[in-house]
């Protein structure tokens, strides 16, 4: 495929607003502090994913649920305003919208406590994500969404010789039919040490964990490593992907937008190495700005945005 290819994705996921909370650090075990800001930002791993995608390029498809409330409409608007597709996000009568409440730090750094609501109750519409998967470069997943419904979105995009990525998040471990299922793993460095069992604080450590992970099935795998960079394996190895320096503001949808940079540089067919230096090059965008989806960058902003380090074997 040409890099002027627009590939089509379809996400199966969580749609959530976000309540974000500015404080110069979160309150510990009986401490109140005062807030310096709230504001209300569409958000989910699922939305925020979709949305990544589709300002790297890619046409989207949004497979997810939604309460019948303000919450929900408006998360609805803020997907048209990306153009994605989202005749497959249903509305819950019975729940109400996702939330998650964020507190963020002078750091930067997030802590983040999510209310499934509607998320909770979505049951997967086989024949309109069979619809979506026909022709698709991917299918993107993660674990907001009841784990059955994964599994067998994972199971029909496989049927369809449609290539899985999967961030497994919130971290729980796999089903075993869910392994050979999975064409790229994307995980942060807590989520590798969980599913491969072992200390994951360095990127040679990253790179062993990234291979054992790989004889469970998957064909690649990534581990991001936050500012550190990620590190990738495949059969032909390990390499390690140096991160950009960045004054970071807000951390939030930066995993979401290295993945959603990621996918659509794969669907297009480029290769593993050179899909993480744009996931790389997006998520340093992300940490920039403030909230999830408002501060994911286009595909033009990552175009052009700082090339980060040569990578190196591991």
């Amino acid at each position: 495929m040409s890099p002027t290819h627009t590939p089509r994705i379809a996400v199966v996921g969580s749609l959530n607003m976000d309540l974000v909370l500015q404080v110069q650090h979160a309150p510990g075990p009986g401490e109140t502090v005062l807030a310096d800001a709230l504001h209300l930002v569409p958000g989910g791993k699922g939305g925020n994913q979709a949305v990544a995608c589709a300002r790297q390029g890619a046409e989207v498809a949004l497979f997810g649920r939604v309460g019948d409330d303000g919450y929900g409409h408006t998360l609805r608007a803020g997907l048209d305003a990306d153009a994605i597709d989202h005749s497959g996000v249903q509305t819950d009568i019975e729940a109400t919208t996702g939330v998650a409440a964020i507190t963020v730090e002078a750091s930067g750094q997030n802590r983040i406590v999510v209310v499934p609501g509607a998320n909770g109750r979505f049951v997967l519409d086989a024949a309109a994500l069979g619809a979506a998967l026909q022709g698709a470069g991917s299918l993107v997943l993660q674990f907001e969404t009841p784990l059955p419904q994964v599994l067998a979105a994972a199971e029909m995009a496989h049927a369809a010789g449609c290539p899985v990525v999967l961030n497994p998040s919130p971290i729980q471990p796999l089903p075993d039919a869910m392994w050979p299922l999975v064409h790229t793993l994307v995980v942060n460095e807590v989520e590798a040490a969980a599913l491969a069992g072992q200390s994951v604080a360095t990127p040679a450590d990253a790179a062993q964990a990234a291979q054992a992970l790989c004889a469970k099935g998957p064909t690649q795998v990534v581990v991001t490593l936050g500012a550190a960079g990620a590190v990738a394996a495949d059969a032909a190895g390990n390499r390690y992907h140096p991160g950009l320096v960045v004054q970071a503001v807000d951390t939030t949808a930066a995993g979401d937008t290295f993945l959603g940079a990621l996918a659509v540089a794969l669907a297009r067919g480029e290769p593993l190495d050179a899909a993480v230096r744009e996931g790389i090059r997006a998520s340093a965008l992300c940490v920039t700005q403030p909230g999830a989806q408002p501060s994911i960058p286009t595909r033009a902003a990552v175009a052009h945005s700082p090339q980060p380090p040569a990578w190196s074997p591991l």
